[in-house]
């Protein structure tokens, strides 16, 4: 599947897509508020201090921001995370990457690993042919979902009350 540039998002709006539509479509429209977060804060410095030998904070075509990268048989790519709370949006971030240096840049990349330097945790992934379909499907619906004229509706979630936007939805 051929992408045009504006199908392609950032692995942050993949990340929010399973996190919360509404923080995905304020996100894709600048409405950040992350930069008074304390937990984004947190997650930096995580990022910031884990990792120090490795060439980190990987930039390609001013919209994937892929931790490090690791060279020798095959291509890695690392994503580090504070916790394994919200994990499935932490692979399907990771995937994105995999598919975007695989499929846009042509690139054989297709190894993953979501880092938890807090808990001493990894995870490996794949990228398949089954998650490359799953993840067009996920651009195609993030596409139709930041179109939108208005944001979708805040759905209460667990987490709402640690999240950045927590006051534009709910005070």
């Amino acid at each position: 599947m051929e992408l045009s540039a504006p199908d392609l998002f950032t692995g942050t709006q993949v990340n929010y897509y399973f996190i919360c539509k509404t923080k995905l479509w304020l996100f894709s429209h600048r409405i950040t508020m992350e930069q008074s977060s304390d937990l984004v804060g947190m997650g930096r410095f995580i990022h910031d201090t884990s990792y120090a030998r490795e060439k980190k904070d990987v930039i390609i075509d001013d919209r994937i921001g892929i931790d490090f990268i690791k060279k020798g048989d095959t291509i890695t790519v690392y994503e580090v995370k504070k916790s394994r709370k919200l994990e499935k949006a932490h692979k399907y971030q990771l995937y994105y990457y995999l598919y975007y240096l695989t499929e846009i840049k042509g690139v054989k990349a297709t190894e993953g690993v979501l880092d938890y330097p807090m808990s001493r945790e990894r995870v490996t992934l794949t990228l398949t042919d089954a998650v490359k379909q799953e993840i067009a499907g996920i651009l195609e619906n993030i596409r139709a979902l930041v179109s939108r004229d208005e944001p979708p509706e805040a759905e209460k979630k667990s987490y709402c009350r640690s999240c950045a936007y927590f006051e534009f939805c709910w005070v």
